[in-house]
């Protein structure tokens, strides 16, 4: 299934060593949310946009009643433009939904590894919500990985992320868990951080999308600003969720009719 490149910026940059995170909307949007702030906070530019006949069959009506189709991007941030900065540079992908199917799925994660590898990019993040029964205080971030070394950064005590996901949640579903399969495959490296949430289709997973970020930034001192994620996002998150409460609804049937939870009742889609 092809993927088409319907954008490209005008001048393609040269990165230095970057992160690639991902963040395509789930349960409780916690992914989505995460990356959406870093791409505004940090003031990222489009670098790819996508298109596919596999986009749901549905367009949607802005604001100003005009119809938009589906969205799905690649922004990136530049450290080094300087020449002295020795911090690495950053891709961010984001949209309004996710592939529809698992061939469509498989085949966009293998177009996303292609454009990674040819930036020069070996290491990757995903990111997403883990759907409990009831809205959590203060949720938990968890991580897996795809590689021994590259988990064992993450989970050091200082990071703030639960060691043991084992149990907890069941299949990864979506590009969050396919890019790291076959990430693997490919020689790229890359970890899952999932977040505590609500696993309502309703639910904006705000709180759970702030505890994904604070890793990230305990872990690359990007210099970003959690008080900010106020009033602004939430309405655009609120927006987005009016889009995708079908799809997302939809995928979370699949998903817990796959899984066998133990110890909670919990599910996960990427």
């Amino acid at each position: 299934m092809k993927w088409e490149i319907t954008q490209k910026a005008k001048t393609i940059p040269k990165l230095n060593n970057p992160i690639f995170i991902e963040g395509l909307p789930g349960i409780g949007n916690v992914g989505k949310i995460a990356v959406d702030f870093l791409i505004e906070e940090l003031g990222a530019k489009k670098l790819y946009s996508f298109f596919s006949y596999r986009f749901p069959h549905s367009v949607f009506v802005n604001e100003n009643n005009m119809v938009e189709m589906p969205r799905i991007e690649i922004y990136y941030k530049t450290f080094n433009g300087n020449g002295k900065s020795k911090k690495r540079d950053f891709l961010f992908l984001t949209g309004d939904i996710q592939p529809i199917d698992e061939e469509s799925c498989y085949t966009f994660c293998e177009e996303i590894l292609k454009i990674v590898k040819n930036h020069g990019c070996s290491e990757i993040i995903t990111t997403g919500g883990i759907g409990l029964q009831n809205i959590p205080d203060k949720p938990k971030v968890f991580c897996t990985s795809n590689d021994s070394k590259l988990f064992k950064e993450y989970i050091k005590k200082d990071m703030l992320v639960e060691k043991n996901i084992f149990g907890v949640v069941g299949p990864i579903v979506g590009v969050s868990g396919i890019l790291l399969g076959l990430g693997k495959k490919r020689g790229v490296k890359g970890v899952s951080l999932l977040a505590e949430t609500y696993g309502s289709p309703l639910y904006l997973g705000i709180k759970g999308a702030k505890e994904v970020l604070r890793v990230i930034e305990k872990k690359f001192s990007l210099g970003i600003n959690l008080k900010k994620m106020t009033k602004d996002i939430i309405e655009v998150e609120n927006e987005l969720m009016k889009k995708t409460k079908e799809w997302i609804s939809e995928s979370l049937t699949l998903a817990q009719a796959g899984a066998k939870a133990k110890n909670k009742e919990v599910s996960y889609i990427g």
